[in-house]
């Protein structure tokens, strides 16, 4: 892999994760304002903070699972220059 492919997909790495971290705040505005209409309580405790507390973070973790199997890949970006300076040590060009 390019070095510019390598810096591509980091780039694509990082908007996808941008766009997960705006999921999570968007659930956490439903989830805590959302729900701050009803009376339900668990547990003498509103819904409203479970969905915005406990339920946000529950909704953080699986995102952070779903970004760790479907989007990050692991790409060494150190290969390539190791590689280049191997070769110029073969060619005595480094020292």
């Amino acid at each position: 892999m390019k070095r510019s492919e390598k810096f591509r997909r980091a780039n694509h790495e990082a908007k996808v994760t941008c766009f997960a971290t705006l999921a999570v705040i968007v659930f956490w505005i439903l989830a805590g304002f959302g729900l701050s209409g009803l009376d339900i309580s668990l547990f003498d405790t509103p819904i409203w903070i479970l969905g915005g507390c406990i339920g946000t973070w529950l909704f953080a973790v699986v995102v952070a699972f779903w970004l760790a199997e479907h989007v990050i890949q692991d790409v060494d970006l150190q290969e390539e220059d190791a590689a280049r300076v191997r070769t110029a040590a073969r060619k005595g060009g480094a020292r």
